[in-house]
């Protein structure tokens, strides 16, 4: 039989930070590790709604990268967070690089779109969502902790690149973008 799942220690609205500093469930370092977890846990869907596996491999990559990122927004310890795997420009370049190939097959937006156009495409509006909460709440974070700017950068940029896959997964299963046109 393998371990409990359950410690009961969060019991009474604490949890631990990497480093064993026990903080309410609401501390902010806690939501932003929280919802980049949301983001990971989101981006399966995303995932399973794909045919394309070098898309899905891409995607999985994406998600260990948030992995890495989770695990140094959880920790508070100097020494342990120096041994963590970090991310770098090269994954920020990376994001790049896959935006630029799939801008590449799609029409140049000229109006706000509206999310939806197939079930793929939706999944991945929503991941974006979650990103640009995870971003904005890593930003907050930031003000009372060093935080790296390269996890700012790549949260943003990721959040380029799931509206980007967005568009491309509407092109690429023959379905049309919906535009806004503001109605008076």
């Amino acid at each position: 039989m393998g371990a409990k799942i359950y410690t009961k220690k969060g019991d009474s609205g604490k949890t631990y930070l990497l480093g064993g500093k026990r903080v309410p469930k609401y501390h902010i370092r806690v939501e932003a590790y929280g919802t980049i977890d949301e983001l990971i846990s989101y981006l399966a869907l995303v995932i399973d709604y794909q045919n394309e596996n070098k898309l899905k491999k891409k995607i999985s990559i994406i998600q260990e990268k948030l992995f890495r990122i989770e695990a140094l927004i959880a920790c508070e310890d100097e020494n342990i967070y120096k041994g963590l795997p970090h991310i770098s420009e090269k994954d920020v370049k990376f994001l790049e690089a896959e935006i630029d190939k799939m801008n590449k097959v799609l029409p140049v937006l000229k109006k706000f779109i509206i999310p939806g156009g197939n079930i793929a495409s939706s999944h991945s509006h929503v991941a974006r969502c979650i990103c640009r909460r995870a971003e904005r709440i890593v930003i907050k974070l930031s003000e009372e902790v060093q935080i790296e700017n390269i996890i700012i950068k790549y949260l943003n940029r990721l959040s380029d690149y799931l509206f980007i896959l967005a568009r491309f997964l509407c092109i690429d299963n023959s379905f049309k973008v919906q535009v806004w046109t503001e109605k008076k």
